[in-house]
């Protein structure tokens, strides 16, 4: 059993050599010396309302978030309920759910590690480590967690396969090789496209080369260090996850199109969907101590930590202040993912100079990467304005958001939102379900 995470207070400490976030003496665990307490009520009601608003556009029973402020307090919480059915339990802080944005991560983190330990370069090839699949020269372990090897994602042409059968079980290669097949992003190197089939492959990778399963991998080089010990890759043939948030997805109709008239249950569902790229299930504790770490560079050597923050710019119309790392995204001061799975969203991003942190995850994917990203950006919009209690002082966060641009994009990218008209009555009375 791992042990839970327990980090020593260094906060004093850290304040002396001027440090925005301290590790505890043998741990990569980052302490931002967290106020303790929940935050100011007024703030926490703001939060409550965004993250209903959440549950509300995406068409999810419920939801789990975590706002982590140093300055100021912690606000944690469930919205909703773990799923739509009679006398459905209601989602806490405590819920599990499915790491659908920060498993790919813990994959890099992993591969990172090995390049720590001299087992691993960065331009390794792929080739030289992923036996009897063609088609992968030119192709380095960096560029599949900068996500510009230029392999496409197996997921989208997949999605509605995933929906209409969750209980499947789906080996790696398959989907891999389903990513291989569609067309190419560009050369490597060159052009930035998020490829889950990247993220597959490489832990394929990391597996034969080194002879060990992901789990152990997983656990030498992140779980056991952050002490971790409530997030995993269920067995493929278990499809059940007591406890946590069940999921939904709108169906296809007979031509492959997208019906916002049925929403499937997709709460019984095979983890190899998404795999080592998605699959995980996890806590808000755990999600917290994994992005904190990732985004402060803790992991790993200082050498290593400098690379992974060496930003690229995601190119054509996106902004200046979005841009990849290696294994996560920076936008504007926050260091994280935002990621899909069928059933299942979530984002986790953290600042590592305040340490600002947010996690939340939903469970209806039908809106998909974008909707949960602006989800948590309104959030940490909110929190990042929150008093200092007495003794500290609030920095200055610079988010290139505001709240009601992140609220605005959330809404335009809710691919099923309720009617305006439907009021209080339709908004309390549960969509009809499949599956």
């Amino acid at each position: 059993m791992r042990r839970r995470l327990v980090v020593a207070t260094v906060a004093a400490a850290c304040a002396l050599v001027g440090l925005a976030g301290c590790t505890s003496a043998g741990s990569p665990a980052v302490d931002h010396g967290q106020v303790e307490g929940r935050l100011d009520s007024e703030v926490a009601e703001r939060l409550d309302a965004a993250l209903a608003d959440a549950v509300r556009l995406s068409g999810s029973s419920g939801a789990v978030a975590g706002v982590w402020v140093p300055w100021s307090g912690t606000w944690t919480t469930g919205a909703g309920t773990v799923d739509f059915g009679d006398g459905a339990t209601e989602a806490t802080a405590s819920t599990g759910f499915q790491l659908a944005a920060g498993t790919g991560q813990v994959t890099c983190a992993i591969m990172l590690g090995m390049v720590d330990r001299g087992d691993l370069r960065l331009d390794e090839p792929v080739s030289a480590l992923v036996r009897g699949i063609p088609g992968l020269e030119g192709v380095t372990v960096e560029q599949l967690c900068r996500h510009d090897s230029g392999i496409a994602d197996y997921y989208g042409p997949l999605r509605r396969f995933f929906v209409g059968n969750p209980e499947r079980v789906w080996p790696a290669g398959e989907l891999v090789a389903s990513g291989l097949a569609a067309d190419e992003h560009g050369e490597p190197g060159t052009t930035w496209a998020e490829s889950g089939t990247g993220i597959l492959l490489l832990a394929m990778g990391l597996e034969q080369h080194s002879g060990r399963s992901w789990a152990d991998l997983a656990e030498e080089y992140v779980f056991g260090p952050l002490e971790l010990e409530d997030t995993v890759i269920p067995a493929e043939n278990r499809f059940g996850y007591d406890g946590a948030l069940g999921g939904y997805a709108a169906g296809y109709d007979a031509e492959g199109a997208r019906s916002c008239e049925v929403l499937v249950d997709v709460s019984e569902r095979s983890s190899s969907i998404g795999g080592t790229d998605s699959g995980a299930r996890t806590t808000l504790a755990d999600a917290k101590a994994i992005v904190e770490a990732y985004a402060a560079g803790s992991l790993f050597t200082e050498a290593t930590a400098r690379k992974v923050w060496t930003l690229e710019p995601f190119g054509g119309e996106a902004p200046g202040w979005q841009s990849q790392g290696i294994g996560a995204q920076q936008y504007g001061p926050l260091r994280g993912v935002a990621g899909e799975s069928v059933g299942a969203l979530s984002a986790m991003y953290s600042d590592p100079a305040s340490g600002l942190t947010v996690v939340v995850a939903l469970n209806n994917s039908t809106s998909g990467e974008a909707f949960v990203r602006e989800a948590a950006f309104a959030l940490a919009s909110i929190a990042s304005k929150a008093p200092a209690v007495e003794d500290r002082e609030r920095p200055l966060v610079e988010l290139p958001w505001s709240f009601d641009q992140a609220v605005q994009r959330m809404t335009e990218t809710a691919a099923c939102p309720p009617p305006a008209e439907a009021g209080e009555d339709a908004a309390e009375e549960a969509p009809a379900t499949e599956g």
